[in-house]
């Protein structure tokens, strides 16, 4: 019986019973290697059936950067991924045009920072898990709370023969039961078809997809589908053939699974470019979400890059929907400055010349009207001025503008066009012309000019491990200073807690406790090797006037010092102290310790790797 569409306001076939795709056995796995040679590029091939577009109702982005985004980086600490989830949510807007975000469960951190972002009671993005095709992995989702998780269902039969060592039927067999067991356990089944434009999609995928919407009838709860374009094999073509064209693959699931569109979601990969148009595509012919990740970070060439469907949304909806597109340049700033990546400088939208010109006569015509080179307000969208590149006709207001504009400099932390390190490298820069020189200055030789004349600007390497070595010693001789022994200022009380403590971090050298007159009351707590090697160092009996001493009662605050080497051991050391205080939180005594900066960098590398 036909049935009525009231948005197309046409009748639309229906199958009958007599046309039900069955799964296809086969005894040896179908690779399609006349259009996958291996040896060769893919090829694409038509069919020249056109498929028309058809929208979703509603369009949404999902996210992925704690777990497929994660697997091509150096893994996030919580603490980082709140960081980004905070600037996500924001991004994202209260109407949840981020909708979700994915996370792993497996390790204890990962299960951390589920928690803690779970506590800053978000509503979008909302948080799903991701497990294996492995029904005792069910536990972790449900013991973490959550109401939905991703599961691995690889469709393809290289998956399916050389990976899992299956045949089709146990794979499906498999898969259904693991989705039975979530959904008896009341949590949303998302279904990730790996490797789905490689599979045989009438033999295999639309028979998974039709028993996996039986059960979702059956249950009452949704059961979701992902489409994994798991090497960036997917084509936007409507006219090429299944399974690489991506409008023919949501039709496909659409009409012939009859699944749902806002229960289809597309995850795609940028192995040949096509990352953003085929997530458009999937948009454009019925998926309701797109898969993205941060700055487009995932596996080898990455995922679709979640900033470039933001605007993508944008322009197809015509309307923001409650977007802030300038929290696009904070998440690129994050990435540059805290996670210390580098971000190519022409990647759109977050590059640091993404809407920069070096041609004279683009310069000329941005002076004249910034509309004539520059696509939209990138400094209302993004906070991000026009870029220009240097030459001669810049003069020191160019060169000023470019230095404040490059290292995001403001208030009282511009440079002036009259700084002498300004002039210096407007001097240099006008003798390589004179020389001959013909080509505008490099974003690169810039930089190397205001490192040799403005060096102030920039954080060394050791800088930033100093800033890291000192956020964790503070923390650490905070807690110390909390402890009720020390609090106490009772020696039998404190000393075999400071024994205890120093066992647990062998990288400190020597630790110790002094009253508020500048009087050690404990010994000088070593490392048994040590004992003998460093009391000399602290025979006086008076430290009053030793600078560990006087910051915590001046400011109440945990000091560190500068870098020394020891004259004891020749390693290079930071000394750290923090107030002690009694019940009425005045200072009556200060902690120190004297540490291998050398060896805390060591263990807190070593604890990140077991973490990860």
């Amino acid at each position: 019986m036909p049935r009525w569409n009231p948005e197309k306001r046409l009748l639309e076939h229906v199958h009958t019973k007599f046309w039900q795709p069955q799964l296809r056995e086969v005894d040896e796995p179908n690779l399609m290697k006349e259009i996958f040679p291996y040896t060769d590029i893919p090829y694409v091939e038509f069919d020249h059936r056109y498929v028309p577009p058809c929208p979703a109702r509603e369009i949404w982005i999902t996210d992925t950067t704690f777990r497929d985004g994660q697997q091509a980086r150096p893994p996030y600490t919580v603490q980082q991924i709140v960081d980004l989830y905070k600037l996500m949510h924001r991004l994202g807007g209260r109407n949840g045009v981020i909708r979700q975000s994915e996370f792993f469960l497996y390790t204890a951190k990962d299960r951390e920072a589920v928690e803690e972002c779970l506590a800053l009671g978000y509503r979008y993005p909302e948080i799903t898990g991701w497990i294996r095709a492995k029904i005792e992995d069910l536990k972790l989702v449900r013991d973490m709370g959550l109401k939905e998780t991703g599961i691995l269902t690889s469709c393809s039969d290289y998956h399916i023969f050389l990976k899992l060592k299956k045949t089709r039927r146990q794979a499906l067999e498999d898969y259904l039961a693991i989705v039975k067991e979530a959904l008896s356990l009341g949590i949303i089944p998302r279904c990730h078809f790996e490797d789905v434009t490689r599979a045989d999609i009438f033999g295999f995928v639309v028979p998974l997809a039709i028993e996996l919407m039986k059960l979702r009838e059956e249950s009452g709860l949704d059961v979701k589908i992902r489409l994994c374009d798991t090497l960036g094999l997917g084509v936007p073509f409507p006219e090429a053939a299944l399974p690489r064209s991506v409008p023919k693959l949501v039709r496909t699931l659409i009409e012939e699974a009859g699944v749902p569109g806002e229960l289809l979601e597309w995850h795609g990969h940028n192995d040949f470019y096509k990352v953003v148009i085929n997530a458009t595509v999937a948009w454009l012919y019925g998926c309701a979400a797109v898969n993205c990740t941060l700055l487009g970070f995932g596996e080898r060439t990455g995922n679709t890059p979640l900033e470039a469907m933001i605007f993508e949304y944008i322009s197809l909806r015509g309307t923001h929907n409650g977007v802030d597109t300038t929290v696009i340049t904070e998440i690129a700033d994050y990435y540059r400055e805290v996670l210390g990546e580098k971000i190519p400088s022409n990647q759109p939208f977050v590059g640091s010349e993404f809407n920069a010109t070096r041609a004279g006569i683009h310069i000329d015509g941005l002076l004249k009207n910034e509309e004539i080179y520059n696509p939209f307000d990138t400094k209302k969208l993004l906070k991000r001025p026009i870029g220009i590149i240097i030459t001669d006709k810049s003069g020191t207001a160019g060169i000023a503008y470019w230095i404040n504009t490059h290292f995001h400099l403001k208030g009282d932390r511009q440079i002036d066009k009259r700084h002498p390190g300004v002039a210096k490298i407007y001097k240099h820069i006008l003798k390589q012309y004179e020389a001959g020189r013909v080509t505008s200055i490099s974003n690169e030789e810039m930089i190397q000019l205001v490192r040799k004349y403005i060096p102030e600007l920039f954080v060394s390497d050791l800088d930033r491990m100093k800033a890291r070595a000192e956020k964790l010693l503070s923390k650490l001789a905070e807690e110390l200073a909390e402890r009720p022994e020390i609090r106490s200022m009772d020696p039998q009380k404190i000393v075999p807690l400071l024994r205890e403590f120093l066992e647990e971090h062998p990288y400190i050298q020597f630790i110790y406790v002094v009253n508020q007159e500048g009087r050690r009351i404990t010994p000088l707590i070593t490392h048994i090797e040590d004992r003998g090697r460093f009391e000399h160092l602290l025979r006086d009996e008076d430290y009053s006037d030793r600078p560990w001493f006087v910051e915590p009662f001046r400011t109440g605050k945990v000091y560190v010092s500068d870098f020394y080497t020891s004259k004891v051991t020749g390693a290079l050391c930071l000394t750290v102290s923090a107030p002690i205080r009694d019940r009425y939180e005045e200072v009556i005594g200060v902690v120190g310790m004297d540490t291998r900066f050398k060896d805390l960098l060591k263990m807190e590398e070593e604890d990140e790797e077991k973490d990860s």
